[in-house]
């Protein structure tokens, strides 16, 4: 009998993206955890207020693009963001249908202090920008991939 623990056995966990990716996920998003506290945000609410802060306002389906989130997904979130005071929720002018998300005056103000946080993860990481680019290319390419594998 085979060791499972043999680096050339094709279901070894150390081998599997999706674990990797898993344990990565989980453990960049706890270096964010203490920065984001203090702003009152979870990590899921602050990759809406950077799209937010990007453009705003953004209708909930458009949010859910951007965001790749179910709508049943985001709307809690908004409700949680709106309970803050960093967003208002409301009906499109335009067109009643469509439900917007605009940034509030605090939600707005919020983006200085926010803006320390990409540098700051940079720092705690202790990794080159370079690398830090360039695993995000690939990340991409491989979200590109994965979506393309399930349809």
């Amino acid at each position: 009998m085979s060791d499972v623990r043999d680096i050339d056995d094709p279901l070894a966990l150390e081998r599997q993206v999706c674990f990797a990716l898993a344990v990565a996920s989980r453990n960049v998003i706890a270096v964010y955890r203490p920065l984001l506290e203090p702003m009152g945000l979870t990590h899921p609410q602050y990759l809406v207020m950077l799209a937010l802060w990007e453009r705003s306002p953004l209708s909930v389906k458009e949010l859910s693009g951007l965001l790749q989130l179910d709508p049943g997904t985001l709307s809690p979130l908004l409700k949680r963001l709106e309970a803050s005071g960093y967003v208002r929720r409301g009906r499109d002018s335009g067109d009643e249908r469509v439900l917007a998300v605009t940034l509030t005056d605090a939600g707005r103000a919020l983006r200085a202090e926010a803006e320390k946080i990409p540098p700051t993860i940079v720092a705690r990481l202790g990794m080159e920008i370079t690398e830090l680019e360039d695993l995000h290319g690939a990340l991409t390419r491989l979200i590109g991939a994965a979506k393309n594998a399930v349809r």
